[in-house]
């Protein structure tokens, strides 16, 4: 079973830093981290850093995905955020398996990931904040955005990691990483490019419009305008 928030509770642990307290039972430090990840050849505990950053960033896609999913009101883009928030789910996975096949905590709370985690908190909180004080369709557009500056994320991780697999010396842990990259990867194009393509066709949608099809609109009216945007 995948873990979306690691705590204490759950085996999370941390390096303890000059604003940050870390229980000593849940406390790790650099030498201790690059003695867990057995692949040689690689500052590990830097690597160590780097994947619980994204791990993190999938974990909070899957919150991100979640909560789009149920408050779209065009049934295309639901379905599609449904099923790329499954994908992400899996991906979360994947990544704690790799992780937990050579030797490291997945639940391990790296400086980095403490970074990703701000800034995707504040992603999903732009796709919702101001509900109420705007109209619609720029609610849509809004979460259209996070989810493409979140697969945006997604896709250069997933392709950095796919390099550094290609330069790794062949070992166990090099077939554990290909295999993440070849399953994850492909999906990851997929995402960047629908979100990318996807934004595109609806603004290019509404540009041609004329205002008139928007002025007045009642809240139900503006919802089935929503619903037929690029309907299948």
């Amino acid at each position: 079973m995948t873990t979306l928030t690691p705590t204490k509770a759950n085996g999370a642990t941390a390096k303890a830093a000059e604003l940050l307290y870390v229980d000593p039972a849940a406390e790790t430090t650099d030498d201790a981290l690059a003695t867990q990840l057995s692949i040689d050849g690689l500052n590990t505990g830097f690597l160590a850093d780097l994947l619980s950053g994204m791990l993190t960033h999938e974990r909070c896609g899957t919150h991100l995905y979640r909560s789009v999913s149920a408050r779209s009101h065009n049934p295309m883009l639901k379905r599609r955020y449904e099923e790329f928030g499954k994908e992400t789910a899996r991906h979360v996975e994947i990544l704690e398996g790799l992780i937990s096949s050579c030797g490291g905590n997945p639940n391990y709370v790296s400086p980095t990931a403490r970074a990703v985690e701000g800034t995707n908190s504040k992603l999903l909180e732009s796709s919702f904040m101001l509900s109420g004080s705007l109209d619609l369709m720029t609610q849509e557009m809004s979460m259209l955005d996070a989810v493409f500056l979140a697969e945006s994320m997604d896709h250069a991780n997933w392709h950095t990691l796919s390099e550094l697999t290609a330069k790794m010396p062949d070992s166990e842990a090099r077939e554990v990483f290909r295999a993440a990259v070849d399953e994850v990867e492909a999906q990851e194009d997929e995402h960047l490019e629908w979100a990318k393509s996807t934004k595109a066709r609806i603004v290019q949608m509404e540009a041609e419009s004329s205002l008139a099809t928007t002025v007045g609109l009642k809240t139900e009216e503006m919802i089935a305008r929503i619903q037929s945007w690029m309907s299948d």
